[in-house]
Formats: C-alpha cells, sequence, structure tokens
C-alpha cells in the first residue's frame, strides 16, 4: 500500500499526482503483469539475447 503524505491547505490535484508518481517509480503494475504467468528462465533468457541482437543491430545501422 502507498502512502502520500498531504500538506494542509494542499490540492487534491497535488496529492494525486504526487500519488502517480509514487506508484509509477514502485513498478506495481510490471510485477502484476509478470505474476500473471509463470515463463521458464530460458525462455527469459531468450527474449532477451534477441532483444539484445536487435538492438546491437539498429545501433549498427545508425553508424
Amino acid at each position: 500500500m502507498l502512502i502520500v503524505p498531504v500538506k494542509e491547505g494542499e490540492s487534491i490535484e497535488r496529492a494525486l499526482k504526487k500519488y502517480k508518481k509514487k506508484y509509477d517509480r514502485t513498478n506495481v503494475v510490471r510485477q502484476l503483469r509478470d505474476r500473471r504467468e509463470f515463463t521458464k528462465p530460458s525462455i527469459t533468457k531468450r527474449q532477451s539475447m534477441i532483444k539484445a541482437i536487435y538492438k546491437q543491430k539498429m545501433q549498427s545501422q545508425e553508424a
């Protein structure tokens, strides 16, 4: 549970903005999506390798 301290006289919009920023920084959404289904470590490793190869290919095309 996230707790956002609100000062006296502070607007609700400002407090909501603080809450949203804190929510994004804690990566709650990413954790929920990861927990939705289990992926084997070999698959995550393979996906990261494919992503790294793609990034390297794109960087070599720029230069």
